[in-house]
């Protein structure tokens, strides 16, 4: 019997998405969050199938399970990319570090008390020297990016929830693989999608064998 699995994450997980349900073996079904067309229209905005920051995804997440509009029973959640958006002027982080925190161990109880399995996918990187010369009306920084993953990655361990680390995969491929501020070519989209792939293989051959 095939896993049905479901991916809420920003607008990166939309654009690896397409080629991550073509690679995916058959042990997979893939879904996501609604919405992609409206998505597609601003890939800043988090409308639609962009799950935006760790308090959307936590909104969607209660609201979605309290109405059953989730089957699956693996979830793939990645949120980071939103919360440490900064305003130019104030210096402003969009969501605390100790509010992200709270809002991850929240995703991860909630997940588990409805006997689901979460994965967690580590936020991809991002450089103000690219993000912040080509994009204005906010800021993002390659400290919170890492920092803000360490907190992910701290909240997933102590949950022994695994991880999906593409933010070192991206990391290790150099910094010519972006088309804009935050989102990456198309070549780089088949190339996560195919990573991940790779992993969620290896983790059902292992998960299934205990």
């Amino acid at each position: 019997m095939p896993t049905k699995l479901f991916i809420l994450g920003d607008s990166i997980s939309i654009h690896y998405g397409p080629y991550l349900k073509e690679f995916l073996s058959p042990e997979f079904i893939y879904s996501r969050k609604s919405g992609e067309e409206k998505a597609l229209e601003n890939l800043d905005n988090p409308i639609g199938a962009n799950g935006g920051s760790s308090e959307l995804v936590l909104s969607f997440l209660e609201s979605a399970f309290n109405h059953s509009e989730i089957d699956a029973k693996l979830i793939l959640v990645n949120a980071g990319l939103h919360d440490i958006r900064r305003d130019p002027q104030t210096g402003e982080i969009n969501i605390t570090e100790k509010t992200y925190q709270e809002n991850l161990e929240k995703i991860v109880s909630l997940v588990k008390s409805h006997q689901k399995q979460l994965i967690w996918i580590r936020t991809t990187p991002c450089y103000e020297e690219i993000h912040n010369q080509r994009i204005n009306d906010f800021h993002r920084f390659s400290k919170d990016c890492r920092h803000y993953n360490q907190i992910a990655d701290n909240v997933m361990n102590k949950n022994a929830v695994p991880s999906i680390d593409l933010y070192s995969f991206c990391e290790n491929m150099g910094k010519e693989i972006y088309y804009d501020h935050v989102h990456f070519s198309e070549e780089v989209r088949k190339l996560q999608a195919a990573f991940i792939s790779g992993w969620l293989n290896a983790w059902q051959l292992t998960y299934r064998s205990k």
